[in-house]
């Protein structure tokens, strides 16, 4: 028996557009949707989302677990997850729209859209504040994987000073490197705006929270720094976020992540003068790309080859 057959385990993906997009990419591979009845031996490959903890537990014959979005803490969460490596999407179309959003929000911090907003709704023209280039402002983007590197280089060449930060030393020309934990506050220190691209793991749970906020440049020529995070929701403290911009200690926030999604509705998030919210959407997943990145890496597992992008689990990612 060929064990090829492939199990969606995203409850809240839309399970049966994904079965037909995976179906099409791989018309010799029967596909199944958690819920319905099928021979769990013949499963050699699961696609999830937030599948429910325990529910691939059970398949003898799996061989590889695919994330179906960015990112693949939601997969860890799992205390029964099966032995088998794990495959987190590397998509150049989802990597281009996290660097879209992250770019936009730099760029509405950095030219002071919030004041000009305010000035048209009062109908009031005024011209003569400070505006810093950008070559003067200082951009630190934590978590230089694929997606901070991309958004750090688009900065880069947009003029902006661009450092980064990650557990390990990166080189990428014109951008500063700061590595481990040795190195945080001083690339904290030299940023007036930061962008957060990390991963969520336990090592960087709630790691956005007063103190690192407090270790933010505090002399640039925005007048103080700003955040942006479009990483995950577990990253921040969002009641120290909205501690450091009522005292000053930050001057604005661009949010498309939170502790609880949907964020609730008495968040005082929502209506903050000083916050930008989106819905989690700064890189919505393009699911045809996704499932034909799924389909080639099974048919390189199913060929003999490796599987790319395999997360430590040590690491969380």
């Amino acid at each position: 028996m060929k064990h090829n057959a492939i199990l969606v385990a995203g409850p809240s993906m839309r399970p049966e557009g994904w079965r037909k997009r995976l179906a099409a990419a791989l018309p010799d591979s029967p596909v199944h949707v958690l819920g319905e009845s099928f021979d769990k031996a013949s499963i050699g490959y699961a696609a999830t989302w937030w599948h429910p903890p325990g529910s691939l537990s059970d398949l003898p014959n799996l061989k590889a677990i695919f994330s179906l979005g960015a990112g693949v803490d939601h997969v860890f969460v799992d205390p029964q997850l099966p032995a088998v490596p794990v495959a987190r999407v590397v998509d150049p179309d989802l990597t281009q729209r996290m660097t879209e959003w992250t770019v936009l929000h730099v760029l509405l911090h950095h030219r002071q859209q919030r004041l000009y907003d305010r000035q048209q709704q009062d109908k009031l023209w005024q011209e003569d504040h400070e505006q810093p280039a950008a070559k003067d402002v200082r951009v630190g983007v934590m978590g230089m994987g694929e997606l901070g590197a991309d958004a750090a280089e688009k900065l880069k060449f947009l003029g902006f000073d661009v450092a980064g930060w990650s557990t390990t030393r990166k080189s990428l020309p014109g951008i500063r490197s700061f590595a481990g934990a040795g190195e945080r506050d001083a690339f904290l220190a030299r940023t007036d705006i930061l962008v957060v691209l990390m991963p969520h793991t336990p090592a960087t749970h709630g790691i956005i929270n007063a103190e690192l906020l407090s270790k933010l440049a505090k002399n640039g020529r925005l007048g103080g720094p700003f955040l942006v995070n479009a990483g995950r929701g577990g990253l921040q403290v969002e009641a120290d976020i909205l501690a450091a911009l009522d005292a000053g200690t930050l001057k604005g926030a661009s949010l498309d992540v939170f502790e609880t999604e949907p964020l609730p509705a008495d968040s005082p998030l929502w209506t903050h003068p000083k916050v930008y919210v989106s819905p989690h959407n700064a890189a919505i997943s393009d699911h045809d790309a996704i499932s034909v990145f799924i389909a080639r890496q099974i048919e390189r597992l199913e060929a003999g080859g490796k599987l790319e992008h395999v997360v430590s689990r040590d690491k969380g990612y």
